[in-house]
């Protein structure tokens, strides 16, 4: 009976856990503001990543000071099949970008739109696709 009684709650304990792992992986994202800021610079690496993908641009402010900015997407499915069809980010490509800054005043952001050096804007915040934004 005890062996029965342990075998259950363990099985039970087992179960909780399982399901409580996807949740305790994944984090929030409130470290980003909710206003948005828009930024342009030359794109220096873009890394297609799974669960999060990472743009670096290089960012002039106006007394001519570069920093580098770490912009954070949604996963690598937008920027790698933007790759495979010529319509990806490149290193030395210059863009503007509307995302999230952090709360803590560092160089780094929640990506939400990216114009393309062809002018085309998509949201970075998903599967990279083509938007319209007003005044962008």
């Amino acid at each position: 009976m005890r062996f029965k009684l342990a075998l259950v709650v363990g099985i039970a304990v087992i179960a909780v856990v399982a399901a409580a792992l996807p949740a305790w992986s994944h984090h929030s994202h409130g470290n980003y503001t909710q206003a948005t800021k828009d930024l342009e610079g030359v794109v220096t690496e873009i890394h297609g990543l799974n669960p999060h993908s990472w743009v670096y641009v290089n960012v002039t402010d106006a007394s001519g000071k570069a920093q580098l900015w770490a912009l954070e997407g949604g996963g690598a499915r937008g920027i790698v099949d933007l790759a495979k069809t010529g319509k990806g980010l490149k290193a030395g490509d210059k863009i503007k970008v509307r995302c999230h800054p952090l709360r803590d005043g560092s160089a780094g952001c929640l990506l939400g739109f990216i114009k393309h050096p062809d002018g085309t804007v998509r949201d970075y915040d998903g599967p990279a696709a083509e938007v319209k934004v007003e005044g962008f």
